[in-house]
């Protein structure tokens, strides 16, 4: 199976690289599934059922999300229409939405679980990931050995020691948040791939996909900023996988930059 995840969606210039680059890959790779993390694809905060709307029409299977997926009031309708929307799992029950989903693409006969976690180093407060993954992955390996995971962390050695714990009981660990693609794309030993974070779909002539200018007034004078979504430069950035539908090991791993 062919997977392509795309990195964080950054507000509306992230969606169009989207509608306008994801059918394309498509076709290129010979696609079996497409998931993207779009919690920052509403004006850059947090998502709504119609920036939702606008991903998966334009071929994305998955939504998966971290810590900014409640800025938007509208998530949690979101949430109760749609299962293929993902937020981080490791949130207390009673929680709207789900962190994990179990899929089955088009035109492959394996199906896909797809989990989403989120870390604690320098982020909100959860339950902890490292805990939770081990029993959630056992459960549902019953029904399918290809498992992905969006790990939506800030500390990359919290993304690293993740992904090494599940090692050989993953497909994949992608780490996601910091909106800077790594380039330590590798398959673990036991046959799962890893890159410690996918990068940011959208403008990069900027800082993270915001305005340079008040993000840079921000760190001179210590006052609030409104950081608007930046503009030039726009990319679709995330990696492509192939996994072995049998085992589920990993295969390759390779970066995608697909500029706009």
């Amino acid at each position: 199976m062919k997977i392509l995840f795309i990195g964080d969606i950054v507000g509306s210039p992230g969606r169009r690289a989207v509608c306008e680059l994801v059918p394309k890959l498509r076709a290129r790779h010979a696609l079996d599934f497409v998931i993207a993390n779009g919690e920052n694809s509403a004006g850059g905060n947090g998502i709504t059922p119609a920036t939702a709307g606008e991903i998966f029409s334009a071929g994305v299977d998955v939504i998966t999300s971290g810590d900014h997926v409640w800025d938007q009031k509208e998530v949690v309708e979101l949430f109760a229409k749609e299962p293929r929307a993902l937020r981080p799992l490791n949130y207390p029950a009673g929680v709207p939405g789900r962190g994990a989903g179990i899929f089955a693409p088009k035109n492959s006969e394996s199906k896909i679980l797809v989990l989403n976690f989120q870390g604690r180093t320098f982020m909100p407060p959860l339950e902890n990931p490292f805990q939770l993954a081990g029993a959630e992955v056992a459960r549902w390996r019953e029904q399918t050995r290809l498992i992905f995971v969006d790990f939506h962390a800030e500390a990359t050695s919290e993304k690293i020691a993740f992904a090494r714990m599940l090692d050989g009981r993953v497909s994949a660990v992608v780490g996601t948040h910091t909106h800077v693609q790594t380039a330590d794309e590798q398959v673990f030993p036991g046959g799962t791939a890893y890159l410690t974070d996918a990068g940011c779909t959208g403008p990069q002539e900027g800082v993270l996909g915001r305005e340079m200018a008040p993000v840079i007034q921000r760190f001179l004078t210590g006052l609030p900023q409104r950081f608007e979504v930046a503009t030039k430069r726009v990319q679709l950035q995330g990696v492509l996988i192939e996994v072995d539908d049998a085992s589920g090991r990993a295969l390759s791993i390779q970066r995608v930059v697909e500029p706009l």
